[in-house]
């Protein structure tokens, strides 16, 4: 799953590892794991081995996910 990413602007941004991009989020790396496996989550990207994820594209990703989310979904929720 090889993505050429040419839209990002890295001036103002930070590389993050999956452990950091977890934390930002406050899930559990194997749910980013599953997540990046569905093709879903985050936009993520390989440096060598490793999964590296751009701070701006996590936190563009929670906004969405803030637009998708319907009061009646919240309800349901709780």
């Amino acid at each position: 799953m090889t993505e050429h990413i040419t839209d990002h602007d890295p001036t103002d941004d930070e590389l993050l590892s999956l452990t950091e991009a977890a934390a930002l989020l406050r899930a559990p790396v194997a749910t980013l794991r599953y997540w990046r496996y569905l093709g879903t989550g985050p936009r993520s990207l390989r440096v060598g081995r490793a999964v590296r994820y751009w701070r701006s594209d996590v936190v563009g990703w929670l906004h969405e996910q803030k637009v998708h989310t319907s009061p009646s979904d919240l309800d349901a929720a709780r």
